[in-house]
């Protein structure tokens, strides 16, 4: 029976979500599964969803889009019925969250509060971004447009993404800037949003000492006395010391 399909299907997989927010939430540490379903609004939210979705692809006029309102209601956060969202999304505190119609979501995804998976303009087709397995998206985080972001990849907080990222990559910025932390992978959902790199103060430290350099060249080829030295030390706008948030 259909009916009897959709349980079954809904039933795996609030069981898979609940397991990733146990996972992933240090305060799901011995909660049960039933409190979790009545206190946790991510958990809410992708029960709602899975069965407005599958209703969605059933034909069935005006249900999903009233149980993705009334589950925007009671959560604040807003998955259109036709977004197609993998096993194991874990969606942390979750207020603001909105998710687009043509989105596509992988699994073991980890979105926190804030985060906008929207669209621009008012074209038709695919307009939503795409988010490969493993995915963690910062709080406030905004990505925009049929953008692919690759598996593993991280988003930092209040990052605004218009571009591809490719796989295993950290983005930080707006526009967002894809870089690597330490040069190397960063393995699970939590990333060290303090110790980010910072692109923009690499780039002036770059272009400083570049300016250095052409003006000693410039006395040489002159005789000339280079000019008074002058602190060209590119102080970073935030501070990257502390220890990982992460809990790394």
């Amino acid at each position: 029976m259909p009916g009897r399909d959709l349980i079954v299907r809904v039933a795996r997989e609030i069981r898979r979500d609940i397991s990733s927010a146990r996972q992933r939430d240090p305060s799901a540490q011995g909660v049960g599964p039933a409190e979790m379903l009545a206190t946790w609004p991510g958990i809410q939210a992708l029960l709602v969803h899975r069965v407005a979705h599958a209703l969605h692809h059933a034909g069935v006029p005006a249900l999903p889009r009233a149980l993705a309102f009334a589950a925007r209601t009671l959560t604040g956060i807003e998955i259109h019925p036709a977004a197609n969202v993998g096993e194991g999304l874990f969606i942390d505190h979750g207020s603001g969250v909105v998710i687009g119609e043509t989105a596509d979501i992988g699994s073991d995804v980890t979105l926190y509060q804030g985060v906008t998976l929207g669209g621009t303009g008012f074209s038709t087709g695919k307009r939503h971004p795409t988010i490969e397995d493993n995915v963690t998206i910062g709080s406030g985080a905004k990505l925009l447009g049929p953008i692919t972001i690759g598996h593993g990849a991280k988003i930092g907080a209040n990052s605004v993404v218009v571009a591809d990222v490719p796989a295993n990559a950290t983005v930080v910025g707006v526009p967002g800037h894809p870089v690597r932390v330490d040069g190397r992978r960063v393995e699970g959902p939590d990333a060290d949003w303090i110790h980010l790199p910072d692109p923009v103060a690499d780039a002036m430290r770059a272009l400083s000492s570049r300016i250095a350099e052409l003006e000693r060249q410039l006395a040489d080829l002159t005789g000339e006395a280079p000019p008074p030295a002058l602190d060209a030390t590119v102080h970073p706008l935030r501070p990257v010391q502390g220890r990982n948030p992460a809990g790394g």
